[in-house]
């Protein structure tokens, strides 16, 4: 069966998940996620990609991003890929490829899926078991959010202004919807849709967005993608 295209929208949230080769590390040192950072700051800017949220775990990434063209995504994913590769082969004295196949990537419903999204990312080092709180681990935007540093990279979502009237609401208000933590439900259509490349959404958003492209949208009928296999959170 033919692969389908990956589904790209411009200005629409897009949930995007990148693993090592055969889950092998794709970070080893403090090095390492300090470059990938400053490549896909760099590129982000290039191509003209917000950032929303990240989080690079030892064998894998996610990002929450809006492109604004319809090749800003796969050009700034393909650029980030080649230099860390090169950077990361010579760091290590390794050749060869690193990643497990072409980036994993799908379209989200922002209203109904955005923020949790951003704390499915930011709970993604508390699940494997690396720290207690979200808040602990360095690598990721949560800390932006909390108002715990200034992160460059960060571009915040609307949806994201909208959960206070100052900044300390704001980051008060996402801290508690972090630690009230993502439903079993939620973390696997997040996974699943973007594992296999089918956008997420609600029954008159699969609709509309149907109307601005000619890609299917979803293995059957529009809504809530189907859920029946495990993949990498």
């Amino acid at each position: 069966m033919a692969r389908l295209p990956r589904l790209t929208v411009p200005g629409y949230p897009h949930h995007v998940i990148q693993r090592g080769n055969n889950r092998q590390p794709i970070f080893v040192s403090h090095a390492d996620y300090a470059f990938f950072l400053d490549l896909l700051d760099e590129n982000a800017r290039k191509f003209d990609v917000a950032i929303h949220a990240y989080v690079l775990m030892g064998n894998h990434f996610h990002l929450l991003v809006t492109p604004q063209t319809d090749t800003a995504l796969p050009q700034m994913m393909q650029a980030i890929g080649r230099r860390y590769v090169r950077y990361f082969n010579h760091a290590q004295q390794r050749s060869g490829t690193l990643w497990e196949g072409r980036y994993r990537a799908t379209l989200i419903q922002a209203d109904r899926y955005l923020l949790a999204c951003m704390a499915y990312i930011d709970l993604n080092p508390v699940r494997a078991g690396l720290v207690g709180q979200a808040r602990d681990y360095p690598w990721s935007s949560h800390a932006h959010y909390i108002g715990l540093r200034t992160d460059k990279l960060v571009t915040p979502h609307p949806l994201y202004w909208g959960l206070g009237n100052t900044p300390f609401a704001r980051e008060a208000a996402y801290a508690g919807l972090v630690q009230s933590g993502v439903s079993a439900a939620q973390q696997e259509d997040l996974t699943q849709s973007t594992l296999r490349g089918w956008a997420l959404g609600e029954v008159d958003f699969m609709a509309d967005l149907q109307k601005r492209t000619s890609r299917r949208l979803s293995k059957a009928s529009a809504g809530r993608p189907q859920s029946s296999s495990k993949g990498a959170s």
